[in-house]
């Protein structure tokens, strides 16, 4: 072989072996996994999908059914888990729901009788939003919505069968926000054992619409529901009512964080016998928000519900502590809770002023008990345009309600990392 004709071969096989090594992957700048030490283009390229189209969801769930992260769910009006069926809700997902009022209102209503099973984790919560919330799927949060955009949809509201305290008969209600017309709204029993499903890393973002005057939807409603039911991390944010409120029932409720809700943050009423621990609330400053806790007791003739209330801290955006309401024949322990301005309402006959079982009252005969409870003010007060609170009513208040500054309130950093609060920054 000629000398040249053997260098011309020894170049060449360079070149191919040069070509051959290229190193391969997706060549596109505009895609998710972009290479640039890429020198040829394999195929691999992956883009996000600007146009998610969301599942429709309207009318009654009549079997057991099962939401994947890999979807949006768009609520359309009020669906409804109807009794003796499971929804499925798996990890990450997000659910959106139209806007509407009165009854062109969208909510989640999981039904007595019914379940849920919606168990997310601290890196894939299920996320309950608007549809004008421009979040995508594998997003904690979005970006065109704020604190002050509240009352964009209904809520999620869970009915149950145990035992309630109602005005109006104390085995059953009509729960708040539901046309008495409709049998889906009906909660209470006598199971305190009652199983609803569970509720875990749920953050409920921009609900709470007009349902009728004065009248909106809470952000979680919990109603007659047992103890047997799971609700633990729990994110309720800018609601145009309550954050949770909790009508009767024996449901405990863990590691709870409300921000920046337009009514009160944390309302039970009827009677409630659970346990309420770690709760973190923040309230909007002025007027933008009512009170950080309101709490009531029974109001038919079952009195026996005890609730507890404890590790909770209760302020206001920006600085200071919100106010807590003590009212309608509270009854339960507080412990270890920080707030503000402390009211407890003592009731009255406005025929002869005469004394009538009321906060007030329970406080005074160890029914409502405050353990290193901090607070900055305390004050009894009473709705009656006839009577006025005696004299020495704030002084007993005072020796039952002593401030401990040994109160440490919530632990906070359990909502790091996954709440909506807690990514803007606000936590």
């Amino acid at each position: 072989m000629k000398k040249g004709t053997f260098s011309l071969l020894i170049v060449t096989g360079l070149l191919f072996i040069s070509v051959a090594c290229k190193k391969k992957g997706c060549m596109d700048p505009a895609a998710n996994n972009y290479s640039s030490e890429a020198k040829k283009d394999d195929g691999s390229c992956t883009y996000d999908d600007p146009t998610v189209t969301n599942t429709i969801v309207e009318g009654n769930i009549t079997s057991n059914t099962t939401w994947s992260a890999s979807k949006i769910y768009e609520l359309k009006g009020k669906v409804v888990v109807k009794s003796g069926y499971t929804l499925t809700i798996e990890a990450g997902t997000i659910i959106k729901a139209q806007e509407g009022s009165d009854v062109n209102a969208s909510a989640l209503i999981i039904e007595r009788g019914a379940k849920i099973s919606a168990n997310g984790t601290s890196l894939k919560p299920i996320i309950f939003t608007s549809v004008l919330d421009n979040i995508t799927i594998g997003q904690l949060s979005g970006t065109n919505l704020t604190e002050g955009d509240a009352g964009k949809w209904g809520g999620l509201i869970v009915l149950g069968n145990a035992p309630v305290s109602t005005a109006d008969g104390n085995s059953v209600g009509q729960i708040e926000g539901i046309p008495a017309t409709e049998s889906y709204g009906s909660y209470g029993g006598s199971n305190p054992a009652d199983n609803s499903g569970t509720l875990n890393y749920i953050s409920i973002r921009h609900s709470g619409t007009v349902i009728g005057s004065g009248n909106e939807i809470n952000g979680l409603t919990l109603g007659g529901v047992g103890y047997g039911t799971t609700v633990s991390n729990i994110e309720v944010l800018s609601n145009l009512d309550d954050g949770i409120e909790i009508f009767g029932g024996t449901v405990n409720v863990s590691n709870v964080l409300i921000s920046f809700i337009q009514d009160d943050a944390i309302d039970v009423d009827q009677n409630w016998a659970g346990t309420l621990d770690n709760f973190y609330v923040i309230n909007n400053t002025g007027t933008g928000s009512d009170e950080g806790m309101e709490i009531d007791g029974p109001e038919g003739t079952l009195t026996d519900g005890y609730f507890t209330i404890k590790n909770g801290t209760c302020i206001i955006y920006g600085g200071g502590e919100a106010r807590a309401d003590f009212k309608s024949k509270a009854q339960g322990t507080v412990e270890n809770v920080t707030f503000g301005k402390a009211r407890i309402s003592a009731s009255f006959n406005d025929a002869d002023c005469t004394d009538k079982l009321d906060a007030f009252t329970n406080l005074v005969s160890d029914k409502l008990k405050f353990v290193n409870a901090k607070f900055t003010e305390i004050s009894v007060e009473t709705s009656s345009t006839l009577c006025t609170v005696p004299s020495n009513y704030n002084t007993v208040a005072g020796t039952f309600m002593s401030s401990n500054s040994a109160a440490t309130g919530a632990d906070k950093s359990v909502f790091n990392s996954w709440s909506w609060t807690s990514i803007k920054g606000k936590l």
